[in-house]
Order: structure tokens, then C-alpha cells, then sequence
């Protein structure tokens, strides 16, 4: 079960938008994040991979946790905000459930449940 401080420290870094440094510090070897109904991508070092992808690909990013909080032994449910403004111009705006389990002090597995329309930029 993690504790209310490292799960606080997860949601500063990610609320500042160190959203690759957070997978690398927050999650198992074998940590897997899955979106909706897809495949999970498996791997922190692949996560870390993907994460820095999207972010080279942003030209701003509000990253915001909506609280509460929910922690439920080794689970955590954290509701987001992001709004994207991508460097084509574009801009998606994004809430998100992610519900995690977590081993320990780190995060084994993710899993992220939105509206994917919501990626469709305006």
C-alpha cells in the first residue's frame, strides 16, 4: 500500500508536467498502463519511451489532478485534467480516470478510462 506521501508526490510531478520523470521514478520494471479497452504496454522503460514521444509533440501542457483521491490499500484512483496544445496548433482537453495498482511504494499496473473523442483536436 502506498503511502498518502508518495502518492502526493506522484501528483505534484505529474501537476508539473514531468510526466516521463514520474513513470521513471513511480513505477515497477515491469509496470504495465493500458487505455480503455487496448493492449497495455508493458515496460517502464517503454513507458518512459512512449511518454517522452507525446510530450516532444506538445507545445504547452496543463497537467491537473481532480480530487479527491481515492486510496484503497494497494489501489489508487486519481481523475485528471490535461489540456494538450499540440505544435500543429491544435488543442485536445482530456479527463481521465486512471485506476492503479500499486506494489509497494511504486505502481505494478495502470489503467486509463476516457472518451476518446476527446483526442480529436479543435
Amino acid at each position: 500500500m502506498p503511502k498518502l506521501e508518495t502518492v502526493e508526490r506522484f501528483i505534484s510531478m505529474v501537476e508539473s508536467n514531468e510526466h516521463d520523470t514520474a513513470i521513471a521514478k513511480f513505477y515497477t520494471e515491469d509496470a504495465t498502463m493500458q487505455e480503455n479497452q487496448s493492449e497495455p504496454r508493458v515496460g517502464r522503460d517503454f513507458l518512459v519511451a512512449n511518454e517522452k514521444n507525446v510530450l516532444a509533440r506538445v507545445k504547452s501542457l496543463v497537467s491537473k489532478c481532480i480530487r479527491p483521491v481515492f486510496i484503497n490499500d494497494d489501489f489508487v484512483v486519481i481523475q485528471w485534467y490535461f489540456k494538450f496544445e499540440w505544435k500543429d496548433g491544435t488543442i485536445s482537453e482530456i479527463e481521465e480516470i486512471a485506476y492503479q495498482n500499486w506494489e509497494g511504494e511504486l505502481i505494478k499496473k495502470e489503467k486509463f478510462f476516457y472518451d476518446p473523442k476527446q483526442f480529436i483536436p479543435v
